[in-house]
């Protein structure tokens, strides 16, 4: 199937007061397109948010190739690279003409903001993210998982990045919205895997000529 260019309305990323008062989720509804195309899709959230999910299911769309962040920074034997190694795989990474990347990594989020087109942050609750950080481990306990990781990185208990997952809306959510605050090309958020169905679906809707590209707030 060709590339498809997907075009969305822009949204600013709201502030943690903005978010309260305009409710905790935000929905989307098929609109005329505004002409401007997603090519470099940022997927961005706290880990068991569903991010590799979602750039599978977007590829699928859009025909763009999925980066698996995970895939590319660890290491046989679950190694870390070091910090100079990872800068330029960041960068030959974020200098492709057409890219899904999903994960996290706030010491290298800045970089690829400024390099995306569109960003999709996945705000889902702690006990969600954890839950299926759980249940990802047990099912794939021992095995490699699939092409999100290198080879040698099987599954297994690791406390403390579940402990990083229990904590991370306390101390890691406020600095990565700091610099998601700084994005200028679309942004979009979710706080429920039910409102981000319904934006999936859209797309896939789209992309078979059912409804025009596009979307916009819905009230």
């Amino acid at each position: 199937m060709p590339n498809a260019a997907f075009a969305v309305q822009s949204y600013p990323v709201l502030s943690e007061g903005e978010r309260r008062q305009q409710g905790a989720s935000r929905l989307y509804t098929a609109a005329p397109a505004n002409g401007r195309e997603m090519r470099r899709i940022l997927i961005v959230g706290c880990p068991g948010a569903g991010k590799s999910t979602l750039a599978k299911e977007l590829a699928e769309i859009t025909s763009l190739p999925v980066i698996h962040l995970d895939r590319h920074y660890w290491l046989p034997g679950w190694r870390r690279p070091d910090s100079d190694s990872w800068q330029k795989t960041i960068e030959k990474l974020a200098s492709q003409p057409e890219w899904i990347i999903d994960g996290n990594y706030s010491g290298t989020l800045q970089q690829r903001l400024s390099s995306a087109d569109t960003l999709i942050h996945l705000d889902y609750p702690t006990a969600l993210c954890v839950w299926r950080v759980v249940r990802r481990t047990i099912a794939g306990w021992g095995r490699n998982r699939g092409d999100q990781l290198a080879p040698g990185c099987p599954d297994r208990f690791d406390w403390p990045f579940l402990k990083f997952v229990i904590n991370y809306r306390k101390e890691q959510r406020e600095r990565d919205l700091v610099r998601m605050e700084r994005f200028v090309g679309r942004a979009l958020r979710f706080t429920s895997p039910k409102d981000l169905s319904a934006f999936v679906n859209a797309l896939r809707r789209a992309a078979h000529g059912q409804q025009p590209v596009g979307f916009v707030q819905k009230s």
